[in-house]
């Protein structure tokens, strides 16, 4: 028999830039919540990169194809499965970890964003999972790294690589 997980967990962040400190929303997306734990503890998330950076917007990572001698376009890899949709009535706004994912609503895997700004067209699209409750400064400096066209139209490209050397699961 498995002992459940305390509910009451964060995130850190160590980014290239310093760490970030999330907390979580399990009341509100559960099985996003575990989803992104299960992934953090298991190392999934480590070594990977922020791929996509839009300053007032948002800033994207979780992709496995950012990690070293990884294959395929970076914000195309998942984790094999996908994610059921959690939308819920939490709103995009400045410090909101959610789920990126492609235009099929049930299509998120691993791939996360932290808004950096106000958001709110995402509301009920997107499932948010929790928020920020430290590293604001960290925020900041990520969504001011100068970006590049990555081929598309959108300049979201960062010119240099912006780490997430590691995500880790501790006690709030």
């Amino acid at each position: 028999m498995s002992t459940p997980a305390p509910a009451n967990e964060h995130a850190v962040i160590k980014t290239s830039y310093g760490e970030m400190t999330l907390a979580f929303w399990p009341e509100l997306a559960p099985k996003t919540v575990e989803n992104f734990k299960k992934l953090a503890r298991e190392g999934f998330y480590d070594g990977t990169a922020f791929h996509r950076i839009i300053k007032g917007f948002m800033i994207q990572g979780g992709c496995p194809n950012t990690k070293d001698g990884a294959r395929g376009m970076p914000g195309t890899g998942d984790p094999g499965y996908k994610v059921k949709a959690e939308f819920n009535a939490k709103p995009h706004v400045k410090g909101v970890i959610s789920m990126a994912r492609s235009s099929h609503p049930d299509s998120a895997g691993c791939q996360f964003f932290l808004v950096h700004g106000d958001a709110r067209f995402l509301d009920n699209q997107y499932t948010a999972f929790g928020a920020l409750v430290k590293g604001e400064d960290v925020l900041e400096k990520l969504a001011n790294v100068p970006t590049k066209s990555g081929g598309g139209g959108e300049k979201s490209t960062p010119v240099e690589r912006v780490a997430v050397e590691s995500i880790t699961i501790v006690p709030a």
